[in-house]
């Protein structure tokens, strides 16, 4: 009985594992397309908009975020809600505990994550690059330190903002792609991006 359920787990995993391996060749370049735009977008911010004014506005945790909500769009963890969410309250905590706490690394860090993990999971916002924009925040160079909770708006917010605009419209271009997963949300989408019927 227990080899039994033992091997029809391992059946079942590898069948999962394989068809998480079955990505077709268009989603690949959809995929690619959303994250060029969206990164594209904010680097050209930061290098002909931003230079003037000094501010970083592209920052790591957004690459992870593009692995998400570009390469893995049925994800709980990619959707509208975790992805701002999850970014903005952990960008808070982590200029909060920089503010609060001594500037001590070994005690600044781990609690910045720490605790944006917990203000997630409490939100219902888990969005795993969200402890790595904590992390930035306390330990990031002097001009995105500096920002304070300016760093929370941008390049946070406005980021994360830009991010989701371009996943709403590349992640919906074709009838195989449907981002987010809430139905209502994803035809709403579609009539306004690309006034077509969406198939309930």
């Amino acid at each position: 009985m227990i080899k039994k359920r033992i091997k029809r787990s391992l059946r079942v995993s590898k069948y999962i594992l394989y068809k998480e391996t079955l990505v077709d060749s268009r989603e690949h370049f959809w995929s690619f397309m959303g994250a060029f735009i969206g990164i594209g977008l904010i680097a050209l911010f930061q290098s002909n908009i931003l230079s003037n004014t000094e501010n970083i506005f592209l920052i790591g945790s957004f690459g992870a975020s593009s692995v998400l909500i570009y390469g893995n769009i049925q994800s709980p963890l990619a959707q509208p809600r975790n992805l701002i969410g999850g970014h903005v309250i952990s960008a808070i905590i982590g200029v909060t505990v920089f503010k609060l706490l001594p500037d001590v690394i070994w005690l600044t860090a781990p609690t910045a994550v720490g605790l944006s993990i917990v203000c997630m999971q409490f939100t219902k916002t888990i969005h795993p690059p969200g402890g790595a924009t904590a992390l930035i925040a306390v330990s990031g160079a002097p001009k995105i330190v500096g920002l304070g909770y300016f760093y929370v708006l941008s390049p946070v917010l406005t980021g994360c903002t830009i991010l989701l605009l371009v996943a709403l419209i590349f992640n919906n271009i074709t009838p195989r792609r449907r981002y987010p997963t809430n139905p209502r949300f994803t035809r709403f989408v579609k009539r306004t991006f690309f006034r077509t019927k969406v198939i309930r």
